[in-house]
């Protein structure tokens, strides 16, 4: 279970911020990054340090509950960033995912001494910048990260869900599922395809591969 163990390993007399990012591997939808300080450490409620971990082992339900009490905790500040589909496209994935963590730091109402980042690639930030592979199951302000940029990312992918029901981003949030790629196959990309995905070798077989719906 993630801790404050790295976050007090810096020795730091100032605020920490832990980055983490939702949405690389889909074809459709923004990449949203999310920065998570939490202030006091002891202040934050036990209940909800010990339910925060690394988005992907939790139910969507008890994602949004712990992005609820996240944005309800007095000692936790969190900016969001985000870069388009037209971002991706021009400057690729990578880039874009580094950038949006540079916004959502940028979106802070405070300035971090540091930044703990999940993975290996550093973004550029004004502060000092310490990667950490596989950081949300380690650090818990990257793993509170991990959740509100994974809650975020999917309430976007919801609503455009709402206008494009075939896709079936009400479940699959814009990944490649055997649902989406037919659906493409049938309708054709809509404005929120990720068009430098969709046209990689690998998804232009998956699409002429994928049967017919019965």
């Amino acid at each position: 279970m993630p801790t404050f163990r790295l976050e007090r390993s810096l020795s730091l007399d100032g605020p920490i911020a832990g980055l983490d990012e939702a949405g690389r591997g889909p074809l459709a939808g923004p990449v949203v990054a999310a920065a998570v300080i939490v202030l006091d450490h002891g202040a934050m409620p036990r209940r909800l340090q010990r339910r925060i971990d690394d988005s992907k082992k939790l139910a969507r339900e008890e994602r949004e509950e712990i992005f609820a009490r996240l944005h309800e905790c007095k000692t936790v500040v969190i900016g969001v960033g985000q870069c388009s589909v037209e971002e991706i496209d021009t400057i690729n994935i990578l880039r874009a995912s580094l950038l949006a963590m540079r916004r959502a730091l940028d979106a802070l109402p405070i300035q971090p001494l540091a930044a703990l980042v999940d993975g290996n690639q550093k973004p550029d930030l004004p502060c000092a910048v310490h990667t950490v592979v596989k950081g949300d199951a380690k650090s818990l302000s990257i793993a509170a990260a991990s959740i509100v940029a994974k809650v975020t990312r999917d309430r976007l992918m919801y609503a455009l869900a709402d206008q494009h029901p075939q896709f079936g981003w009400h479940h699959n949030v814009g990944y490649a599922t055997a649902e989406h790629r037919a659906a493409l196959q049938r309708h054709g990309p809509t404005p929120h395809h990720r068009r430098s995905f969709i046209s990689m070798p690998l998804f232009l077989g998956a699409l002429q591969d994928e049967p017919e719906a019965v």
